[in-house]
């Protein structure tokens, strides 16, 4: 009897041991999602597409609330000028200046790459906070870039979601992801992310440079560059509408 006593009080600690872990990785995960996510955003960036013979960069301005609303301008270069994207309420839109044509982007098409980048539409649709669609554990601790950071691994808790599983490294002092890996269902590894440049910015720890790597293409990758960024900013409701694309 106080054998099985006592076993009993062990697996009890390995429980509440357990379920802490649970807790605290998802309070983590909270923490980066303060970071990370904000009621509204105006950011210019750069897009540069790694190709196996040449690079191309892609310069836009976006517009964003919430995780609901966006809306992007492309800038240059000239085959790309003036393409605009409205994301409203789970729809995708796309206009075109070469054909004067609003296009919405659903289904499998959600799928394909954003201008030949390791980024597709459903990577850009989806900008729901982590610890909304993920259960978090720590799975360990790694220094990446002369950095401690918690290995997390998430699972999906919701079924909407572009990819079932992740790692991400997260910086034990500033809260923010520096590395991503995404996999499918199936356990199949589909992309990876690293993230650099981290800057202060209103008061919040934010990495201004991000490298995808869609692991099913060739090519040396999509380096993402936020050249200009503010939060927390007056956004008219008119950017956030079809009308605005044709403006």
């Amino acid at each position: 009897m106080k054998n099985l006593t006592l076993i009993t009080l062990a697996l009890l600690a390995v429980l509440m041991v357990v379920e802490a872990s649970a807790q605290d990785a998802n309070e983590i995960l909270r923490k980066v999602d303060r970071n990370m996510s904000s009621e509204n955003r105006i950011m210019e960036s750069s897009m540069t597409v790694r190709g196996k013979r040449s690079n191309r960069t892609i310069i836009s301005k976006t517009w964003a609330e919430g995780t609901q609303k966006s809306f992007s301008e492309y800038l240059s270069p000239a085959a790309e000028k003036g393409t605009k994207m409205l994301k409203l309420e789970g729809q995708l839109w796309i206009y075109s200046p070469s054909t004067d044509r609003i296009i919405q982007i659903s289904g499998h098409m959600l799928r394909q790459s954003v201008m030949g980048s390791d980024l597709s539409y459903e990577d850009m649709m989806d900008d729901r906070k982590l610890s909304d669609i993920y259960d978090a554990k720590v799975v360990g601790q790694e220094n990446i870039d002369a950095r401690n950071t918690w290995l997390l691994e998430l699972t999906a808790k919701v079924a909407d979601v572009p990819y079932h599983s992740q790692k991400i490294w997260i910086d034990i002092e500033r809260f923010i992801p520096l590395k991503q890996e995404l996999f499918a269902k199936s356990g199949q590894l589909l992309k990876r992310t690293e993230m650099s440049d981290v800057l202060l910015i209103q008061g919040r720890w934010f990495p201004t440079t991000v490298l995808y790597k869609d692991m099913l293409k060739q090519g040396g990758g999509t380096e993402f560059k936020i050249t200009s960024i503010q939060f927390d900013q007056k956004i008219q409701d008119y950017i956030f509408t079809k009308a605005a694309l044709k403006q």
